[in-house]
């Protein structure tokens, strides 16, 4: 698939009566209409790995779904348009559902895109699930009780899982803390939830200094510089768009990352630009919702990955998973709205409402969701290594480990600071 500006990808299949998949529901006279829906993701700038990364896997997706029927007997017809500023993306959006009448608006990865455009989903009324952008901001004070729109799991529940592994594998080995994170909601969150498990856990700390470069910003030496003045044991760092392999570069050069431990959550979104000669083994390395070289994955993972490296010559990051996810998810909910009905196809209130409780199987392992609309999923996470056939890092197979967000992220209602404080989890 091209992936112009904007891009319409037409159903592969011919016209006529499409075969439908044993077990999947289409009404017994085949839409002629296509379900259109409408994607918003990056291709350009920093956010670019995991913008195609998202939208590979939706065109895998649209290939296979169209091949066994489509939704409900209806081809799927993909709008793509580019998220960019929040500004111009709230534009696009609204051209997506207002001019384009798309069934459907899936994608947006930046959490500051995800705050803006949230009230606006709901104002327009329009079904939309996204791929990523929720932090607490958006879940607590910006959305609390959407009806339309669909969030991702919490953005801390890779924070929340690396905590919780560096307090297993490397407690009494670490007393002083730095950190390195992006100068927003996401940043700023992963860091404080860092701090608040090892006060939780009593581990004793000291927080040497904390780094808040602007999103984007390639010149870190500064940052690097002031990092190794302080002499830290540990550095937490949630950096994961492009910036990060340059900090990585410049701390390599600067030999900051010699005997300490990092501990980067995020790590995975650049993981093929994450070089074995700038990155050391033994980091904790978070790969999110997918982990390309994941041994216990399932068929359907492998064969996607497979087919990503025969075509893209590249591997998938965790974008790719949550892409899939709300494909899947929307693809399950209307067919199970539809069968409800007899043959019609539902409203949006109809899919909304099958789409709670519903549990569909993803790249990266089993997701639902709940009733808050926010999303459950799996989570990988381990130790990097060199032993491997790639140029860059992977994860220890030894060293694998694997949560399910049900563990990681706070239920539905709570605050998520307080619930911190109380948890029980499994370490």
């Amino acid at each position: 698939m091209k992936l112009s500006r904007r891009t319409v990808l037409k159903s592969i299949a011919a016209t006529g009566a499409a075969a439908t998949s044993p077990g999947v529901f289409a009404p017994a006279i085949a839409q002629a209409k296509p379900c259109r829906l409408g994607i918003l993701a990056p291709r350009t700038g920093i956010a670019a790995s995991p913008g195609i990364s998202g939208l590979r896997a939706t065109e895998w997706a649209v290939e296979r779904f169209n091949a066994g029927g489509g939704i409900a007997g209806r081809k799927i017809e993909l709008v793509i348009e580019e998220e960019t500023s929040p500004k111009d993306t709230i534009e696009r959006f609204q051209k997506l559902v207002q001019q384009d009448k798309v069934d459907c608006v899936l994608g947006i990865i930046s959490t500051g895109v995800a705050l803006a455009l949230g009230p606006v989903v709901e104002e327009s009324r329009a079904l939309t699930i996204f791929w990523d952008g929720t932090t607490q901001d958006g879940v607590e004070e910006k959305l609390p009780n959407a009806r339309y729109l669909f969030k991702s799991t919490d953005n801390e529940c890779e924070a929340v899982m690396s905590s919780l592994l560096a307090i297993k594998h490397w407690k009494g080995q670490f007393k002083r803390i730095a950190g390195i994170n992006p100068d927003y909601s996401y940043g700023r969150n992963n860091m404080a939830a860092f701090i608040a498990l090892l006060k939780r856990f009593n581990i004793e700390h000291e927080v040497v200094t904390e780094q808040w470069p602007k999103v984007g910003t390639m010149e870190l030496t500064s940052n690097v510089a002031a990092l190794k003045a302080a002499k830290p044991d540990l550095i937490f760092s949630s950096l994961l768009f492009a910036d990060l392999p340059v900090f990585m570069k410049q701390a390599a050069a600067a030999e900051l990352t010699k005997g300490i431990k990092l501990v980067f959550p995020a790590a995975g979104f650049q993981h093929t630009l994450m070089k074995k000669d700038f990155t050391p083994e033994g980091m904790l390395f978070g790969h999110n919702t997918l982990y390309f070289d994941n041994p216990n994955a399932t068929p359907m993972a492998k064969e996607f990955v497979a087919w990503y490296a025969d075509k893209q010559k590249d591997y998938p990051n965790w974008e790719a998973d949550r892409a899939y996810f709300a494909l899947a998810s929307y693809k399950a909910a209307v067919e199970a709205a539809a069968k409800a009905k007899g043959s019609a196809w539902p409203s949006n209130d109809d899919v909304i409402d099958a789409m709670v409780g519903l549990s569909v199987e993803s790249l990266g392992g089993k997701g639902s969701w709940r009733k808050d609309h926010i999303a459950d999923q799996t989570f990988v996470q381990g130790f990097s290594t060199h032993n491997n056939k790639y140029d860059f890092v992977t994860l220890d197979p030894a060293r694998i480990e694997t949560m399910y967000s049900a563990d990681l992220q706070k239920p539905a209602g709570a605050n998520f600071w307080e619930w911190l404080k109380t948890a029980q989890f499994k370490i």
